[in-house]
């Protein structure tokens, strides 16, 4: 048994990547096969020796194209499977915990915890403790479950499509929204993430189509009458997002101010 842990990168980044593998690596437990997805020529493939990584070639079709790529390298004892941004890192323990759950909870299909925003520094500027409310709003409100730190069952991965390649920013909302209908989404009470909190995030740099991606497939999921409610009910969420992005920007702001 072993988990599938797939990190898509550019190589642009090559610290901050390494840093990245690192927190993987120097999880407890059990036994992870890491991959690497990047385009060939960028160096990734010397970082990933070093880390015992197995590296596979972009194939240019966005993240959720990298991550089926992923997908489909995985070993065939493969039981649970993650992702993980460059730049993001796993706390110690991540990994113990959230398949520790998953092997005594055959309900779940996927193991979900909380989530730091940290600045390029380090330091925290944001913590995300929505918990169980993160699962029970996930349909009709705003994405609070973390996918930094998350594990799911690999079959139940493959089972539901693997990630849509047509959606560019919202691809962990996509896919959970498909896994809630096959078990639970179940919270772990600890922090098992950092997301690191930069300009050059996909999710930063592209807040505005992020969330119109993230209507458009929360709408997708719901029945026709609740769809159709969902284009009012959609803006109490919406203005909840931007006043946290405002927070998080303020503390990254003030932060910089301190150095």
């Amino acid at each position: 048994m072993s988990i599938l842990f797939v990190v898509p990168t550019m190589g642009e980044r090559p610290a901050l990547l390494e840093r990245s593998l690192d927190s993987i690596r120097s999880q407890e437990g059990p036994s992870v096969d890491l991959v690497l997805v990047a385009p060939p020529g960028r160096g990734v493939e010397q970082i990933g020796e070093r880390f015992g990584a197995r590296c596979v070639a972009d194939p240019r079709r966005g993240i959720s194209g990298a991550l089926n790529a992923g997908l489909a390298a995985a070993a065939p004892d493969t039981r649970y499977f993650a992702w993980l941004g460059d730049d993001d890192v796993l706390t110690p323990g991540s990994l113990l915990a959230t398949s520790t759950l998953l092997d005594q909870r055959s309900d779940a299909v996927m193991a979900y915890g909380w989530c730091d925003y940290i600045d390029d520094a380090d330091d925290v500027v944001f913590r995300s403790r929505a918990g169980r409310a993160a699962a029970f709003l996930l349909p009709f409100g705003p994405n609070l479950v973390p996918q930094p730190g998350s594990l799911m069952r690999y079959d139940a991965v493959r089972s539901v499509g693997g990630l849509d390649e047509s959606v560019r920013f919202a691809m962990d909302l996509d896919l959970f929204l498909r896994l809630r209908r096959h078990g639970r989404l179940a919270s772990i009470p600890r922090t098992l993430a950092c997301f690191r909190w930069h300009a050059d995030s996909a999710t930063v740099s592209n807040g505005d189509l992020s969330m119109e991606e993230s209507d458009r497939v929360r709408m997708r999921y719901l029945p026709p009458t609740a769809g159709r409610a969902y284009e009012y009910l959609r803006w109490p969420g919406r203005w909840a997002l931007a006043a946290a992005k405002r927070r998080v920007d303020h503390n990254v702001a003030r932060e910089l101010a301190r150095r």
